[in-house]
C-alpha cells in the first residue's frame, strides 16, 4: 500500500524538533517561503497527506520544509498555534512567510496544487 510505506523520494525534510529551529525557520521565511507540516505518526491520515507531499519529489513549490512529530513535541505545536494564531489540527501544514502565516490547510485539502 503506497499510502502507508516509506516515500523514496528525494524529499528533503529538515526536522522541527526544539525552539531555536522554530526561531531559525522564522528568521529564514523573511528571505524565502517555508513550509511547517505538523504530523501525527499515529494517524494514517497524516501519513497520506505526508505522502501526497513527497510525492512531488525535488519539485516542490517550497524548499524550505519542516515536519514536527506532534506527539513527540507537543510543546511546539502549541508554540506554532500561538505565535501564527492558527488552531491546531492534525495533519496540518503551514506556509510561513515574513513571520506570518500566509496559507495553513489540513487534512485531505492537503496538496501542492493548493499552495499559493
Amino acid at each position: 500500500m503506497g499510502w502507508f510505506s516509506s516515500s523514496s523520494t528525494k524529499f528533503n525534510w529538515s526536522l522541527l524538533s526544539d525552539h531555536n529551529t522554530l526561531q531559525d525557520l522564522v528568521k529564514l521565511s523573511f528571505s524565502k517561503k517555508v513550509l511547517i507540516f505538523k504530523h501525527s505518526t499515529r494517524c494514517s491520515i497524516s501519513t497520506m497527506s505526508k505522502n501526497r507531499l513527497e510525492n512531488i519529489g525535488e519539485d516542490s513549490k517550497i524548499k524550505n520544509c519542516f515536519l514536527l512529530d506532534i506527539l513527540k513535541y507537543k510543546e511546539i505545536s502549541s508554540k506554532i498555534e500561538s505565535d501564527f494564531k492558527v488552531i491546531h489540527e492534525s495533519p496540518q501544514i503551514l506556509v510561513i512567510e515574513n513571520a506570518k502565516c500566509v496559507y495553513h490547510a489540513s487534512h485531505n485539502e492537503i496538496s501542492w496544487d493548493r499552495i499559493p
